[in-house]
């Protein structure tokens, strides 16, 4: 493709606003024609600030526009399964933000769906992949200078969640599968067993919600990793990840180095939680670039006919991981994770 992407956006909250603004002023080769969501007048309001931007009320109208090459989906886990379909139907590569779909069954069903299609159209948004510091890890650990990695231990905390709707559940879905892909990234294998734990829950969280959680993940080849998820911790936006190998460590997300203690500053609520430097307030920021690149691909391999990045597989793999890890929650005993043959899907033979 010579022309630029033409690029339609589903679900204009705060995820998908920030990727119009992305692929409109940071992004080469791409074009954002049409943005859609359940709320028009906001969808109104953000295709107002962009030139020839339209806002089209149904997003399945979208999905099906002559004018639309490519589909960016920022809209809530429990529509992606119909978005993605038409996706597919209609031949659009597809960036799906996180979770592909709200479980595992329904995830499975895209993967088979795209597989029929004959051809790769979908990839999921685990920016982490993408992001300059996971991405030497990577390289490190997979380069066997450290020897084999044994161990993998990460940390992810949200300063507060406002929204009085998350739930424990969503704990596991919408933040630990982060690190369920992550896992499965630097170790280049599936997760065959989870954990899910928890202390007595912080008074930050609402009433009845489990925060913090920690999650112990068995790999395919023995390796153990450990997610703490405290989505209340009133600090600030902290991701960390220590992988552990035979001849050495390897620590990224520190904030430059430095005191890695972090506490809540002055009166205890205002301002940001402090290291010795200033702890990020959201994903926004701490992620700007592994999103920025996570586009930048998406968009560079739609325009030649391919598929970067974490495959649709991928994020059935890991909606069948924190499916197992719901059970888990509730039940406080580890839990099996139960993944289809792959040898065995649509177009694999």
């Amino acid at each position: 493709m010579t022309k630029p992407l033409r690029v339609g956006i589903i679900g204009v909250g705060t995820m998908g606003a920030d990727h119009a603004e992305r692929l409109a002023h940071r992004i080469a080769g791409a074009e954002l024609v049409a943005v859609s969501d359940p709320d028009t007048a906001r969808a109104e309001q953000l295709a107002a600030r962009f030139e020839g931007v339209r806002s089209i009320a149904d997003p399945l109208h979208l999905v099906a526009a002559d004018d639309i090459d490519a589909v960016l989906i920022a809209s809530p886990g429990f529509v992606h399964e119909e978005q993605v379909l038409a996706c597919l139907e209609h031949g659009r590569y597809t960036l799906c933000e996180k979770p592909l779909t709200m479980d595992s069954e329904s995830s499975l069903r895209l993967v088979e769906a795209e597989r029929k299609g004959g051809r790769p159209l979908v990839q999921v948004g685990f920016m982490r992949r993408f992001d300059p510091d996971y991405a030497r890890l990577k390289t490190m650990v997979g380069s066997g200078e450290l020897g084999r990695m044994l161990l993998l231990h990460n940390i992810h905390r949200n300063k507060s969640v406002p929204d009085p709707s998350f739930k424990s559940e969503m704990i596991v879905r919408d933040s630990l599968v982060h690190e369920v892909d992550v896992a499965r990234f630097l170790f280049g294998e599936e997760i065959t067993e989870i954990t899910v734990l928890s202390p007595a829950p912080t008074r930050a969280a609402q009433p009845g919600v489990v925060d913090p959680q920690v999650a112990v993940f068995r790999m395919e080849g023995g390796g153990l990793v450990t997610t703490e998820v405290f989505v209340n911790s009133q600090v600030g936006y902290e991701v960390r990840c220590e992988a552990v190998a035979e001849r050495g460590t390897v620590t990224i997300g520190q904030n430059g180095g430095g005191l890695s203690t972090t506490r809540v500053s002055g009166d205890g609520v205002a301002g940001p939680g402090l290291w010795g430097g200033v702890v990020p307030g959201d994903y926004r920021e701490r992620f700007a670039a592994a999103y920025d690149l996570e586009v930048q691909a998406w968009v560079d391999a739609s325009r030649r006919g391919e598929v970067v990045g974490p495959t649709a597989w991928d994020g059935y793999a890991a909606t069948a991981v924190c499916t197992a890890g719901m059970e888990s929650l509730r039940s406080g005993e580890p839990v099996r994770v139960e993944l289809a043959d792959r040898t065995a899907l649509p177009g694999t033979g």
